[in-house]
């Protein structure tokens, strides 16, 4: 079939009181209408076209900055007259054959199984998704006649007290055939409460028609709840936390609670890996087997190898972690980063675009940038790679088997030769030999009879 899928995204949304477009706004870290046009996408459509209106410089550049090379339709709805006149606004781009898929900037969560169906349901008709619910306000009401056919949607703004009374909802979703659509919305009125053009109303002038209007009804009341203020969006991120949350737990991965966790990107994962609470993630993440995540750690766009511990708070981005190591607590691995087999970055160090080799040590209270550590290193505590001079970087280079004192200050450009040992407190500014012994300090000095001032 010839598909077409416009998604309405023209809304300003007053309510979220934001200088962001309300379809911008994230839930699991990507804006709701890129959620719908990942849905979109997979049904793999002849033509994807966007209405869009409020702020659509910002709204354009953010989606074409998230789908590279795409071959978006953008259709700007210069006034907001309803999704009847947003639909209309795209006709021009509509192709005159197939169906066109009607969807939601600021309804993320729909689901694809969801529109498959639909699409399935197909057939030359008009085919809307709909839904059964106790609460029905804001809601349009499906009518039907003695037969039990659909004639019509009334909005909630223009129902009597009986069809208010009525559970069948509307949800929004529909599919129209491409022939008959550019006749149905030109004939739309704005004889109603709020003098909009309602999409809705296509449906009875399909019925009119004689046009079969066929519904699916969905059981999965969230995908179809739209976002118009900042309660509704916490609410969809809290679903959708936790449709991940399920998702990882059918993987296998052992939660400490589901309901404590926040996921901000795609997250890979292999066996038997724990992860406690309050943890983030956010970008491309990939988990090896038996990886342990501590309580509050944030990990950005990393690969954590088999067997890998990080403990309490730590936060880690942009790196690559090798098999066993251990990270934390409250270590910072800053981008750029590669940590071999066996490594150990222990408390409050930070490291930041540097290379540490299998079974090397940096445990406690150290800097580390700009950094070509070798294997079997161990760094004591408060040193620092030196690796700034207020305007250019530079690197230091501890070779295999290096010891060094805690301390220490390592002024790059500078090279710690293999098995080299660096007194305690030293400040390093030239290479040092192998195997040997270097020691830079001031002289210990004692002034006799002085004594402190007293005011």
């Amino acid at each position: 079939m010839n598909l077409n899928i416009v998604i309405l995204a023209a809304g300003e949304g007053k309510r979220m009181y934001s200088s962001t477009p309300k379809v911008l706004h994230k839930v699991g870290g990507k804006p709701m209408l890129q959620h719908v046009i990942d849905v979109a996408n997979k049904l793999n459509p002849n033509k994807l076209i966007i209405v869009y209106g409020h702020k659509g410089e910002q709204v354009q550049s953010t989606i074409n900055d998230a789908f590279k090379d795409n071959s978006f339709s953008w259709v700007y709805q210069d006034k907001q007259l309803g999704t009847g006149h947003a639909l209309k606004m795209a006709l021009p781009h509509l192709d005159s054959t197939g169906a066109t898929l009607v969807l939601y900037g600021d309804v993320p969560l729909i689901n694809y199984k969801t529109l498959t169906k639909m699409l399935d349901s197909y057939n030359e008709n008009v085919v809307m998704l709909t839904a059964i619910l106790n609460d029905t306000y804001g809601y349009g009401r499906i009518l039907r006649d003695e037969t039990g056919k659909i004639i019509k949607v009334v909005e909630e703004k223009d129902t009597t007290d009986k069809e208010k009374d009525i559970k069948e909802i509307n949800t929004g979703f529909y599919i129209f055939p491409n022939h008959l659509l550019p006749i149905w919305l030109n004939q739309l009125s704005n004889d109603n409460q709020q003098k909009e053009y309602y999409l809705t109303d296509v449906v009875e002038l399909a019925h009119k028609s004689n046009k079969l209007i066929q519904n699916i009804a969905t059981t999965t009341i969230y995908e179809i709840i739209g976002v118009n203020n900042k309660v509704q969006l916490e609410q969809v991120e809290r679903i959708y936390q936790g449709i991940l949350a399920d998702t990882l737990l059918e993987k296998g991965v052992t939660l400490a609670d589901k309901s404590r966790i926040d996921i901000r990107g795609d997250i890979s994962v292999g066996q038997d890996c724990y992860i406690d609470v309050n943890c983030v993630f956010e970008g491309n993440i990939t988990l090896g087997n038996n990886v342990i995540i501590g309580v509050g750690s944030v990990l950005k766009n990393v690969i954590i190898s088999d067997g890998v511990c990080i403990k309490p708070y730590s936060i880690i981005e942009d790196a690559i972690l090798g098999a066993d190591s251990i990270i934390g607590p409250f270590s910072r691995i800053r981008p750029g980063t590669t940590l071999a087999q066996n490594t150990h970055i222990g408390n409050f160090v930070e490291v930041k675009n540097s290379k540490i080799g299998i079974g090397s040590k940096v445990n406690h209270l150290t800097y580390v940038g700009d950094a070509e550590i070798g294997s079997g290193v161990n760094v004591g505590a408060g040193s620092v790679t030196c690796n700034y001079d207020g305007k250019n970087k530079f690197k230091t280079v501890i070779e295999d088997g290096v010891f060094i004192g805690s301390g220490t200050m390592m002024v790059a450009p500078v090279t710690i030769k293999t098995g080299g040992v660096i007194g305690a407190g030293s400040t390093i500014t030239k290479d040092t030999p192998e195997n040997e012994l270097t020691v830079s300090r001031a002289k210990q000095v004692t002034v006799l009879g002085w004594k402190k001032k007293q005011k």
